[in-house]
């Protein structure tokens, strides 16, 4: 079934892999129109692909950076071939270990600027929802037996400020385990020299251990609680939004932000036929950026948004007609004249979208 390709994309980000979707669009002429086919590469497949699919060694350049930086690519490799390949990454997940004075307002900014909060602490007075309102997920568990309770992948970005040095070296012992997107650690200089030292010595890789920030935090001069939690937070952004290349340059990453509820559907096991209409290319203000998705049926039920408005309705009759007539069809959709004006929007750019039929 067309939906278990789906399926296979939320196992994927569920366990805290990333992974590219490549559409592959082709058609011999406009009569003759072939369903968009779908494939998912993660990067283990990448490194072992032995090219079953014959695609050329510059798309599996383009997967590869689609999966590094989150940033969708729509190839036109002629006028009758072209390929869409979306990034899906899990959700960032910032886990904090120690619910002290700098947790407070490190949890709110992280939920603030779009993570998933955790924060664990071993003490009930400190780990409780009324301390702690914005987290998602609040454990009060001793820091040994507390890795039972998460998922360490590598969308996770770990910050460890406990009340001890003890319990520092015991939750980066643990975290170290496991490869993360972003570890740090407080403490002076001189603490975290020593907690370096001793973890050498224990067998632990010094490369390994040359990427946990520690200090940490960026070095803005900060003081009080909510200051270094504003260093804390604004490197753990950093870690989330800038890729170092091999080559040493570094570029913005888009940690792309997909919209459940849409997969779900999608990989549901049920006799439906739709649309999927994906932004696949965008210029000027728009209301939503590359990859937004939405469902259209044929009795005009919808699940999912591009921006609403101008941006929408002409998009879902095409859509309709899309559904009955089988294959795809590419929609430019301009909001920069008296359309968008009228409909009260803010945005005057142009949006590219890829509407295509989808039977489950």
């Amino acid at each position: 079934m067309s939906s278990d390709i789906y399926k296979q994309l939320l196992n994927i980000v569920d366990v805290g892999k990333r992974a590219a979707m490549v559409s592959t669009v082709h058609n011999v002429d406009l009569e003759n129109i072939s369903p968009v086919k779908k494939i998912i590469f993660t990067e283990e497949d990448l490194h072992n692909h032995d090219n079953n699919y014959n695609f050329d060694e510059e798309f599996y350049q383009k997967v590869q950076f689609v999966l590094q930086t989150g940033n969708l690519q729509f190839v036109k490799v002629s006028d009758k071939q072209m390929y869409l390949i979306e990034p899906y990454f899990p959700e960032a997940h910032l886990i904090v270990f120690g619910g002290g004075h700098i947790a407070m307002p490190l949890v709110e900014f992280g939920a603030l600027v779009g993570f998933s909060v955790t924060v664990i602490d071993d003490r009930p007075s400190f780990a409780n929802t009324m301390r702690f309102p914005t987290a998602e997920n609040v454990i009060c568990e001793s820091f040994e037996k507390c890795f039972n309770l998460i998922n360490l992948n590598e969308s996770s970005f770990v910050v460890i400020v406990t009340r001890g040095h003890r319990h520092d070296m015991d939750c980066l012992r643990k975290v170290l385990e496991h490869n993360t997107a972003y570890v740090g650690m407080i403490g002076s200089k001189r603490r975290v020299h020593g907690v370096m030292d001793t973890l050498l010595e224990e067998g632990f890789l010094k490369e390994k251990l040359d990427k946990v920030n520690a200090p940490i935090g960026l070095d803005i001069g900060a003081i009080t609680p909510p200051e270094i939690a504003c260093a804390i937070i604004s490197q753990v952004i950093s870690y989330k939004r800038l890729i170092n290349l091999n080559n040493g340059k570094a570029i913005k990453s888009t940690w792309p932000e997909f919209d459940r509820n849409v997969l779900t559907e999608l990989s549901q096991d049920a006799d439906d036929e739709m649309a999927i209409i994906t932004i696949i290319s965008t210029k000027g203000s728009v209301p939503r950026k590359e990859g937004a998705k939405m469902l259209v049926w044929s009795n005009g039920k919808t699940l999912g948004s591009i921006g609403g408005g101008c941006s929408e309705g002409t998009v879902i009759i095409i859509a309709r007609d899309v559904i009955r007539n089988g294959g795809y069809q590419i929609e430019t959709v301009d909001m920069t004249g008296s359309v968008a004006e009228d409909e009260g929007m803010v945005c005057g750019g142009i949006m590219e979208v890829l509407i295509e039929s989808f039977k489950k």
